[in-house]
């Protein structure tokens, strides 16, 4: 039955394909306001459980990052979207903002997105935060359903070798302008893997500084249920039950993949009664006309259900180089059969960051890239802790906007003007 998860979730998409259209057809005629029954508690209610059902039932696509403009030294300057580094499995979108004059000099910033399940519009919010100060690139991951098989496959040394790509083709040596990077959660480890394997080499093209947000570098220190769960069943079990065939009509066809929604399944097993609360509640804010509420509801819905697949080969060396093996704290994580030795890094700036209410990568299992990384001058290391925040808030909403992303542009700017 494992086995055949991906076709039986393939045909109970298709079966409720009628059900629906009609939900559909019904919430817009309820809500035309020439029905009668539009103001009426019995409409609403009918209009509300339509919405839930269809937007239950429906797959969400890719989002949009929709960041049009931003503010740069007080003007409004517009933001045009373009991929400027394209390989099979990633595209580098830039944020090519739109000045009138010269723009201003600011540095480069390659956020490196997880490949964990979501898009990386994910980090719409993050980016968001670093428009009006850096000229920011991020990683555009593709759904592995969608890359035919002809491309060949994606494992942890392709991740590498893309993040070393990326980083040659955003090089100071190219235009003079700075490049930092920033790493967030699982994107961590290959991120610091690339900067170490490229140190090692005397590559040229080293950046100015990583920024480590909530990633497992060294999962033993205060393992949460997401470490144990993978120490405990073994890489076996998770081959067994976590790996699919992409399906007749998907691209990918035969492609071996975890699938995204296994992955949504996951995450939401994790909060169930917050998931299930946060539906009864967007329920009574239709019924209540509390359309400002409800739209939060879906803005926030509309990206946490939107899910990829990603790569089996990926998928199972990360849960066991990582996770079961802990291959990065031991330095014994390879790059091509060549060892990763994460004290080579000298020239790079490291700073990392973490959430004291983080239950995905737990207090201190970021903080100890700065240990592993004992080539880096001491003046150019760094770490914050910020309180109050679980694995979401280190790099999205209110307090990563006031107290995060202000001291990672500190960092930025203070490591530019300190000798490596």
């Amino acid at each position: 039955m494992d086995r055949m998860s991906y076709q039986i979730y393939e045909m109970l998409h298709l079966a409720f394909a009628p059900a629906r259209a009609m939900t559909d057809a019904l919430l817009h005629t309820i809500k035309n306001p020439l029905n009668p029954l539009h103001h009426t508690t019995l409409g609403r209610n009918i209009a509300a459980s339509a919405e839930l059902f269809e937007r239950m039932t429906r797959r969400y696509g890719k989002p949009m990052f929709g960041l049009d403009t931003t503010r740069v030294d007080g003007e409004e300057v517009e933001i045009v979207e373009e991929i400027v580094w394209q390989r099979p499995f990633c595209g580098l979108l830039h944020f090519n903002r739109q000045f009138a004059g010269a723009p201003p000099k600011q540095s480069k910033l390659l956020i490196v997105a997880p490949m964990s399940g979501h898009y990386a519009t994910l980090l719409r919010g993050t980016v968001e935060a670093f428009l009006p100060t850096h000229d920011v690139y991020i990683t555009d991951w593709a759904d592995a359903r969608t890359v035919p098989l002809v491309e060949g496959g994606f494992d942890l040394d392709d991740y590498v070798d893309y993040l070393a790509d990326m980083m040659r083709h955003l090089s100071r040596q190219k235009d003079g302008v700075p490049l930092h990077t920033l790493g967030v959660c699982q994107a961590s480890v290959p991120l610091i893997c690339a900067i170490a394997a490229m140190e090692a080499a005397n590559d040229p093209d080293y950046p100015e500084s990583t920024v480590l947000m909530g990633g497992p570098i060294d999962t033993r220190v205060a393992p949460t249920a997401v470490n144990r769960l993978a120490e405990q069943r073994g890489i076996e079990w998770f081959r067994r039950h976590c790996i699919h065939t992409v399906p007749f009509p998907h691209a990918a066809m035969g492609r071996q993949v975890y699938p995204g929604f296994l992955q949504l399944s996951g995450f939401m097993s994790m909060n169930f009664e917050r998931h299930v609360s946060a539906h009864l509640e967007m329920f009574n804010h239709l019924v209540e006309g509390d359309g400002d509420s409800a739209e939060k509801h879906r803005d926030f819905y509309d990206e946490y259900l939107a899910v990829m697949d990603l790569t089996a080969e990926f998928y199972l060396q990360t849960v066991e180089r990582v996770f079961i093996r802990h291959e990065v704290p031991l330095g014994l994580m390879r790059h091509r059969d060549k060892l990763i030795d994460l004290k080579a890094i000298r020239r790079t700036a490291l700073f990392t960051v973490e959430g004291e209410k983080d239950d995905i990568s737990g207090v201190g299992q970021t903080e100890a890239a700065l240990d592993l990384c004992a080539g880096v001058p001491a003046a150019r290391k760094a770490h914050y802790l910020q309180l109050g925040v679980g694995h979401y808030g280190v790099f999205n909403g209110s307090r990563f906007r006031s107290h995060i992303a202000p001291r990672i542009c500190d960092f930025t700017r203070q490591m530019e003007s300190v000798e490596a």
